[in-house]
């Protein structure tokens, strides 16, 4: 037995003092937060519903998209998780084809419109009738004449106009676009008098009528549109912008990216196997999927469990308006067995594009097209599937019924992540509504990052409201960080150029301190972000510990621990880069501190000259000045407007701020110059306002001052006679001109005596000066 002098002691196993917490993800499967565990260890597999690509993107994706960016970089960025993230493009869909024949017609009848005609303005007028009856059935159709007043009042919310948008939300959208095209026709109808028949007045009245004709002609023309290029090459073009706009805001391309068009033959397959195992059928030359087969039929396999129908909203089962949306606005229902059922293929009428299937011509259904492609790319199970809330049911409970029909699988889906849906102002965005902004607008109001910034500061599965002052907030977070950043890589810049400013420990109480809060914060942000993505909770410490350190340096100054002050900034920074709030590389003087320097275009090569030559040229005049002072024996005060003239005008417009410490030293920060131009002309105007206003002080006390010495003009021994007093005052006076006796003879009293000599002696006093001002010169 060993000898216990050359025996290692027994270890003691650690026990943690604050557990790590797990995260947890609200799962709208259980609608609640569940702890997240992937099938294959730390890899996961995840599905996002992809865009339909028939019109400019719009908020609604972005607040989409982006949160959906911010979920994937906190999961693979953060927790180290291996993501394969796949997205579609839905570029086969009754909104493409209607809004690709649209297009179409309209542009067709653009350019045979090559002159305005008394038959074009009649067609237009035959188009705005059949869409106010369509759209608008419920109110009462007046004369021609009565119209302007109609639209006058919806405007101004008559009693009938509020009662009609109870009824339909579209109701503004219809009238917007019927008072259009009616101020359109008014227009044409004069300039056909005008005789102004010009083809630029034919264009303005058909683009001004675009929604009622688009309709119109559709109905009248859309059979004929049997192109497929035509449908094919509008999906082409929205989907080219909807990939840029995704650029501009920073959100990763998925891994691999889907297109319906690429998958026709995988969907008939997989609609034939549904088949096949009994829960579709064919009716038609189309298939449904038969959803009271399905639910709650036993598995093929030889387990014991039941397939379900509608998981995520059993209640929406029979909630026709969804179903029949969910459809879409082309699709027949011949051969429906249920109102619940849904297409998996459908029969290609005349007017829509078609592939060739086992059931005749036609295209895939909607929902078939994502259960088609995610199990082509990811197999029969995935961890996580995400998309907006507003395609929970029927679109992704549609998804899920024929998957696990295809795979004859429990759960295809383990978690599914909804984002919440966007409001405008308080009012819910729909682009059936019009009532969106689109990304292009809005980046053309904000940046990038305020965007992302402001989607972080919401819970990510709620709901949120698009609004100026979420923005305003954003920007003002943003505005903090930046001179955080600013402050930070100026102390450190300045700490490299002074190797004797490095020596000391200078770990004091304040530095364990902050280091302390700095290791409180990473332990609260992780916690937040294992409360299923809470990235409110997370910013919110951020922020404090930016402020903490703020604090830090205000206190100590030049006496700060600058390796403690980076080790917070590079923390931040990790973390903000992790949300995809950075850009470009973090190279630079900051050391690797900050949002990132932006890439330029020519490879990283800079014009040294146009780059270098405005600073060097500040610091050569600065050099001369003081040269010339010296050589003419200038006093120290001098010199010292010359600094202050380095500092206050010449370095503000190139962005340079000195700050001078209490250690002599000035630290130097590069700053936005719009920045401090602003801040040196509002404290020039406050200094101005000052000096005005002392400037005006002294004038007062001036004018006070010259009244006071006006005052003793009158020599003390006229000051009691006439003119100075009223005619009859006083009788006698004195050598010095002091009054004896009254004016009716009377000695005075002895108080009044008193009294007047008292004001004689002040007299005299003021006098006296009086005389000395005017010797001066009396200015």
């Amino acid at each position: 037995m060993a000898d216990s002098r050359t025996r290692q002691p027994e270890w003691v196993k650690p026990v943690p003092v604050v557990e790590e917490p797990r995260l947890k993800i609200y799962n709208s499967l259980t609608r609640e937060k569940s702890e997240f565990i992937p099938i294959r260890g730390r890899q996961v597999k995840w599905y996002n519903c992809g865009p339909t690509v028939y019109e400019a993107s719009h908020m609604g994706h972005a607040r989409n998209y982006v949160t959906q960016d911010i979920l994937r970089r906190i999961l693979s960025d953060y927790f180290g998780y291996d993501v394969f993230f796949v997205m579609n493009i839905t570029d086969i869909d009754d909104k493409i084809i209607i809004r690709s024949r649209q297009n179409y017609l309209l542009d067709q009848l653009k350019a045979k419109s090559t002159s305005l005609t008394p038959s074009l303005i009649e067609e237009v007028r035959k188009a705005w009738q059949q869409y106010r009856i369509g759209k608008l059935a419920a109110i009462p159709n007046p004369t021609e004449s009565a119209w302007p007043d109609i639209f006058q009042q919806f405007t101004a919310k008559d009693h009938w106009a509020v009662q009609a948008v109870q009824q339909d939300e579209k109701v503004p959208m219809h009238m917007a676009a019927l008072q259009s095209s009616h101020v359109a026709l008014e227009q044409a109808d004069k300039s056909l008098e005008q005789q102004d028949t010009s083809g630029a007045k034919a264009a303005e009245l058909i683009e001004a009528s675009r929604d009622v004709l688009s309709i119109y002609l559709d109905a009248l023309y859309g059979k004929s549109v049997t192109d497929p290029a035509i449908s094919r090459a509008h999906a082409a073009y929205w989907e080219e912008q909807f990939m840029k706009d995704m650029d501009r805001l920073r959100v990763m391309p998925p891994d691999a990216l889907t297109r319906v068009t690429d998958y026709v033959h995988e969907i008939t397959t997989f609609v034939q196997r549904v088949i096949e195992r009994g829960w579709a059928y064919e009716a038609d030359s189309s298939v449904w999927f038969n959803t009271s087969a399905f639910d709650d039929a036993k598995t093929h396999r030889a387990e014991e469990w039941k397939h379900v129908y509608a998981k995520l909203e059993p209640w929406s089962k029979n909630n026709t308006k969804l179903l029949e949306e969910g459809e879409g606005a082309l699709t027949s229902t011949n051969g429906q067995r249920s109102s619940a059922d849904f297409a998996l293929w459908k029969a290609s009428k005349p007017g829509e594009p078609a592939w060739p299937s086992p059931w005749g011509p036609g295209r895939p259904g909607w929902h078939i097209e994502c259960s088609v492609m995610a199990s082509e790319v990811l197999g029969e199970q995935m961890d996580i599937h995400s998309g907006g809330i507003d395609l929970a049911f029927p679109h992704h409970d549609n998804e899920m019924a024929q998957s696990e029909a295809y795979h004859d699988c429990r759960q295809w889906v383990n978690y599914f992540l909804h984002t919440g849906h966007l409001h405008i102002e308080g009012l819910k965005m729909s682009k059936s509504l019009k009532n969106f902004i689109t990304i292009d607008d809005a980046l053309r109001a904000n940046s990038a990052r305020q965007l992302r910034l402001t989607f972080l500061l919401q819970p990510w599965n709620g709901k949120m409201d698009y609004k100026e002052g979420l923005i305003q907030e954003a920007r003002s977070l943003e505005t903090g960080i930046n001179n955080f950043f600013t402050i930070v890589k100026a102390l450190i810049a300045d700490s490299n150029a002074d190797a004797a400013a490095r020596r000391g420990h200078g770990y004091a109480q304040e530095e364990k301190e902050l280091v302390n809060q700095l290791q409180a914060a990473q332990h609260a942000f992780r916690v937040a972000l294992c409360d299923s993505f809470n990235t409110q909770g997370a910013m919110a410490v951020i922020m404090d510990i930016i402020s903490k350190t703020n604090i830090y340096h205000s206190k100590r100054r030049s006496a700060i621990n600058i390796s403690v002050v980076r080790g917070v900034a590079l923390w931040v920074t990790k973390m903000l880069r992790m949300f995809g709030l950075g850009e470009g590389s973090q190279a630079g003087p900051g050391g690797g501190i900050g949002w990132g320097e932006v890439e330029r275009g020519d490879g990283g090569n800079v014009d040294r000259d146009a780059l270098l030559m405005p600073y060097l040229r500040v610091l050569s005049t600065f050099r001369d000045d003081v040269r010339k002072a010296a050589i003419a024996h200038a006093a120290p005060k001098d010199v010292l407007t010359l600094c202050d003239k380095l500092r206050d005008e010449d370095l503000v417009p190139l962005g340079v701020a000195l700050d001078d410490q209490d250690d002599g030293k000035a630290l130097v920060k590069l700053v936005n110059p719009e920045v401090l131009i602003r801040a040196r002309d509002e404290k020039a105007a406050a200094v101005a306002e000052k000096a005005q206003r002392k400037a005006a002080q002294q004038e007062l006390q001036r004018q006070q001052r010259i009244a006071k010495l006006e005052r003793g003009r009158v020599a003390p021994s006229e000051m009691f006679k006439s003119p100075h007093v009223a005619e009859g005052t006083y009788g006698s006076w004195n050598e010095e001109g002091l009054p004896l006796t009254e004016g009716q003879g009377q000695e005075l009293s002895k108080n009044k005596l008193k009294t007047t000599r008292k004001q004689w002696e002040e007299q005299r006093k003021l006098h006296e000066e009086w005389k000395k001002w005017q010797e001066e010169g009396g200015a």
